[in-house]
């Protein structure tokens, strides 16, 4: 790896796709946090909203009314490399990503520029390590997906747990989701594309398999986990078919401190058996149904992208995910818990994910990496500051 100096650019960090809902909440998380040093624009495909946008965060943080703004269309190659030529770090919210994604992760691979999103879409995420890994690595380019919900509290979570074992033990642990969040136009987006390509998503994955180096003596798992119940946590286990187990398996495959072998496995704690056997089919009929692509208009109709839960129903929205973890012949318990998991803490951990790239003191690592493995502790520390806990519940 060989970084270039991106020390002369005109941005340290640039949202692109700021005026989506996702983007917005970013962008005024940004107005409200971002140190007063730190350059940074807003980008889109319309200068008109672009220009809104920056209105409302002057009502934020009057200095905002300075904010470039930076005209991009995700269909536009030349003006995505251009973008991505004139900052450190760049945060997109512009998806679905498979839709959307390529042009500006090609982008900043070849321009060594650090890279974050919100992608849930495990296919889109191989792809982009089998057509760019190397590319970025050459540049020094660290391209970190899933810095939402989709999938930090969970591998950084699990980062906390295994940072409380015993070292150089085989280590088991299992993570508990609860939440009463709910979902946007854009989420259910990309929920129902990743929905309907199995075959793709599977291909995928296999391909990702045949370039991607195992770890040298060490064994790594995610296996998708029978339901079951959970009596340290009083819940039912209802595996999830989410991200954020493949994200963790990829962190405990870089990182020594995951231990000799290591397994970890995924689940909605769901306190009523009768709510766990009737989300199994629900998630079932939706997966079944968008593979028809007239239920899958349909159902995309229901929400447009740029809609989503108002302040209100944010204000009431939480998440706590509990890992049950043994290693060494020790036992614990930790948790992660904040408020709206969708959308307010999602806009709060990509924008720290950003300004953690920017400014932080951090591993030197390149290519297609995880929050975990890019930012660490680091990213942690962050989150602990902006109101996310991490703690031990028992141990």
């Amino acid at each position: 790896m060989r970084r270039q100096d991106t020390s002369g650019r005109d941005h340290d960090l640039v949202l692109y796709g700021a005026t989506g809902f996702a983007g917005a909440l970013t962008a005024a998380y940004l107005a409200a946090h971002a140190p007063q040093d730190c350059h940074w624009a807003l980008a889109g495909r319309n200068t008109a909203k672009l220009e809104q946008l920056r209105d409302e965060l002057t009502a934020i943080n009057p200095d905002c009314a300075k904010l470039p703004l930076l005209r991009a269309d995700s269909g536009d190659p030349h003006a995505l490399r251009a973008l991505a030529a004139g900052t450190r770090v760049l945060a997109t919210t512009v998806g679905p990503y498979l839709l959307h994604g390529e042009p500006l992760v090609a982008a900043c691979a070849a321009a060594g520029t650090d890279y974050v999103d919100l992608t849930g879409e495990p296919e889109f995420i191989d792809r982009m390590y089998v057509r760019h890994d190397a590319t970025a690595r050459a540049s020094g380019a660290r391209l970190v997906h899933a810095c939402g919900f989709d999938s930090v509290p969970h591998d950084l979570g699990v980062l906390f747990t295994v940072g409380l074992l015993p070292e150089g033990v085989p280590v088991r642990i299992d993570g508990f989701v609860r939440t009463n969040g709910t979902f946007s136009g854009g989420t259910l987006a990309s929920a129902l594309n990743v929905a309907a390509r199995p075959v793709g998503m599977a291909r995928a994955a296999r391909e990702r398999q045949r370039a991607e180096p195992r770890p040298a003596g060490r064994t790594v798992r995610a296996p998708f986990g029978p339901p079951l119940r959970s009596g340290e946590t009083r819940t039912w286990g209802v595996p999830l078919p989410t991200l954020d187990p493949q994200v963790i398996a990829r962190s405990a495959a870089a990182l020594d401190r995951y231990g000799p072998d290591f397994r970890y496995r995924h689940y909605a704690g769901v306190r009523r058996l009768p709510i766990a056997v009737g989300g199994t089919v629900g998630v079932g009929a939706l997966c079944a149904l968008a593979q028809v692509p007239a239920a899958r208009r349909w159902l995309s109709r229901r929400l447009e992208p740029g809609d989503g839960p108002g302040p209100e129903r944010r204000a009431r929205s939480w998440f706590r995910v509990r890992f049950v973890a043994s290693g060494g012949g020790e036992r614990l318990i930790t948790e992660v818990s904040g408020g709206d998991p969708g959308y307010d803490e999602t806009a709060k951990m990509l924008a720290e994910s950003a300004l953690s790239l920017a400014f932080d003191d951090l591993p030197e690592t390149s290519g297609q990496v995880t929050t975990a493995v890019a930012m660490g502790d680091a990213l942690t520390a962050r989150l602990q500051d902006a109101g996310i806990t991490f703690r031990v519940v028992q141990g």
